[in-house]
């Protein structure tokens, strides 16, 4: 579905839109990928990797909704990606993380409608779930922004829903890359927050497969999200450093012990599918869908009263032995 589109990708030159942009170019022919982002370093960077003739380079902030407009001129599909995420540094610039994450959030809805864009996938977080933090709220404000858009869309054609997955193994700023550089400037001991935390884990591969995955199932006011393993933080540290030993700092400001993906809250909205649950809107949309069978024809059953998807109560483990197979080439 993905041959001849237009794809543009907000935040495109982070972890998520560097692996799916290798990804589509590997298994598809688009007309053209669209990398929008406000950093013009990281761009000429990507570009020496990334130079086919579909790809196109966009400066811009999704706080520009002029310069948002002009680049979703004749896409067919977004991901919108771009988000400020570090979680103590949104508690101290809450305004900051609200102007990209909400106000961006309206900015890419309001270009999309107005482009008549078919489809569009948000990237969230297990941070929005029941959010503790400012950068979860905001993000919790986001899914509720693009669930809503499919009231706006009138007569067009298009639709938008939200992938909500947790921990990226080896992305920029997770606990992996960071553990590796400690290690390898010789530091004596770990740093674990508390001794009890623990973690959904996902590959950025399969993170991507399952964004493209859901553009084949969406209806509009999905919120997908993947069955994915779990993981002590412990044991992740005891993965990569055996002979360290582990020290607990204590939880930081905004964070939790455990992540929440599906919260308990929403069990009455929530729906299993072989392989990744979906949350169904709140409200009632003027065009009715039917979330329990999505458009690939997978059937779905409604998940018992008070059910919550949660890592430290999760089925699916990650041993240690699979992790390292994970992160051999990070």
């Amino acid at each position: 579905m993905f041959n001849n589109k237009n794809i543009l990708i907000t935040g495109g030159t982070g972890s998520f839109g560097k692996k799916f942009t290798k990804i589509i170019l590997s298994k598809y022919k688009p007309n053209k990928i669209i990398i929008y982002s406000r950093d013009e370093l990281k761009q000429y960077e990507m570009s020496q990797d990334y130079n086919d003739s579909c790809m196109r380079y966009f400066i811009g902030d999704v706080r520009d909704k002029e310069r948002l407009k002009k680049a979703m001129r004749d896409v067919d599909y977004v991901i919108h990606a771009a988000a400020l995420k570090h979680v103590p540094i949104a508690e101290y610039n809450p305004m900051e993380c609200i102007k990209t994450n909400i106000n961006g959030a309206q900015n890419i809805i309001d270009a999309c409608l107005e482009n008549k864009v078919k489809k569009v996938i948000a990237l969230s977080t297990d941070k929005a779930a029941n959010p503790v933090n400012l950068y979860g709220a905001t993000k919790l404000a986001s899914d509720k922004l693009f669930v809503a858009a499919n009231n706006l869309v009138g007569e067009r054609d298009i639709q938008f829903s939200v992938v909500r997955y947790g921990n990226v193994i080896g992305s920029r700023g997770s606990v992996i890359p960071y553990f590796k550089k400690l290690i390898e400037n010789g530091e004596k001991e770990l740093p674990i927050t508390d001794e009890k935390m623990t973690r959904f884990m996902i590959t950025l591969e399969q993170g991507v497969e399952f964004v493209l995955e859901n553009f084949q199932r969406m209806q509009g006011g999905e919120i997908f999200v993947p069955k994915i393993p779990s993981m002590k933080m412990t044991d992740l540290a005891k993965a990569m450093a055996p002979n360290l030993p582990i020290k607990i700092i204590g939880i930081r400001p905004g964070e939790k012990l455990h992540e929440i993906m599906c919260p308990a809250d929403d069990s009455h909205l929530t729906i299993e599918f072989e392989d990744h649950y979906v949350i169904a809107p709140t409200i009632t949309f003027t065009k009715n869908r039917d979330f329990l069978i999505n458009k690939k024809e997978e059937k779905g059953k409604k998940v018992v009263q008070g059910f919550e998807y949660n890592s430290g109560t999760n089925d699916e483990w990650l041993a240690e032995e699979e992790f390292l197979e994970l992160i051999k080439d990070i």
